[in-house]
């Protein structure tokens, strides 16, 4: 049912039949792959083009609005929405890694990527990926702090320490996403170069892997990700275990009221995030048809960043008059 199980079981398929691929005839090393994913749907992809392109352009309006605003707003220049801009920025980057050559591929025949290229999509979509898991439990311990030790919030979250956190949370992802791209375009890749995906994801590149060292790499590729994605949603459960324990003692509903209201938005995201994750990574193992896994991908390329600035626009007061005020200004 995990990730590291579902690696483990298409890296021991696969080096059965790599191993004996390299003992058979002379093959040449592959030096550009084929992305797939949407070839599947060939009447649908003009409609999934307009679709996704609208989705594209709503999530970059919305966040360079998110920015504009927080830059603008002098009330606004508080931990909570430094860290909230990061995020931003970090997922405008993350979508651009992927969603322009998704759209160029939907209207294009030919969908060969060359392995620099996709080597390259790997370690953006990767590090801006884990920059954003990273910048959302950073969100969290400010929350935490904001509830938990109001007095000490000045201390702990100055402008040095959360200048602090979110530069480590850039270097972690850029850290995973060079292991993680180093790793797997160490292999070797020979055969088939067609990739049933729309994006260079590791699960379909290891399948056109071969060598004795792919269960090995892929074992600690998979390890890395989950022990890094799991350390991220244990801290922010403990964040809010903290959080839950310190409202409840608050004698008022008002209280309540107000200090979960300060959470709402940074809690939906989490939940969809690590929602649309574990649809993905935890899902039963068992064959998959390319339909499925095509439009699965989708959740965390395309929907996940829509919703983004839908939830933190809509779900947080403060944001929303001010984005109101930026609007107006500018008319």
């Amino acid at each position: 049912m995990t990730f590291l199980h579902t690696v483990a079981d298409l890296c021991m398929s696969h080096l059965t039949s790599g191993t004996a691929s390299m003992q058979g005839a002379n093959l040449s090393a592959v030096t550009e792959f084929i992305l797939s994913g949407f070839s599947t749907f060939p009447h649908l992809q003009l409609m999934f083009f307009l679709l996704f392109l609208l989705m594209y352009l709503f999530m970059l309006l919305g966040n360079l609005l998110i920015m504009a605003t927080i830059w603008r707003e002098p009330s606004l220049h508080m931990p909570m929405y430094l860290f909230l801009c990061a995020r931003s920025i970090s997922e405008v980057l993350y979508t651009f890694a992927i969603t322009p050559r998704m759209l160029a591929d939907l209207l294009s025949t030919h969908h060969t990527i060359v392995l620099m290229a996709c080597a390259s999509q790997m370690f953006f979509s990767f590090t801006f990926g884990f920059t954003h898991s990273f910048l959302l439990t950073v969100m969290g311990y400010d929350r935490y702090v904001a509830i938990c030790n109001p007095l000490r919030y000045n201390v702990l979250m100055s402008p040095h320490g959360c200048a602090c956190l979110v530069v480590w949370s850039w270097a972690g992802g850029s850290i995973i996403g060079l292991v993680v791209t180093s790793a797997i375009f160490q292999l070797t890749f020979c055969g088939s170069n067609e990739i049933h995906h729309f994006v260079c994801h590791v699960k379909p590149l290891l399948k056109l892997a071969c060598g004795e060292n792919v269960f090995t790499l892929a074992m600690g590729v998979g390890l890395v990700c989950f022990t890094a994605l799991l350390g991220c949603c244990l801290l922010i459960l403990l964040s809010y275990a903290f959080i839950v324990a310190t409202i409840l003692r608050i004698p008022s509903a008002e209280g309540w009221h107000k200090a979960f209201s300060t959470c709402a938005s940074h809690l939906t995201m989490v939940v969809v995030h690590y929602g649309f994750a574990s649809v993905i990574y935890l899902k039963p193992k068992g064959p998959q048809s390319l339909e499925v896994d095509t439009l699965m991908g989708t959740t965390y390329t395309v929907f996940t960043p829509f919703l983004s600035p839908i939830i933190f626009s809509l779900r947080n007061k403060e944001l929303k008059k001010a984005m109101k005020k930026t609007i107006l200004n500018k008319h």
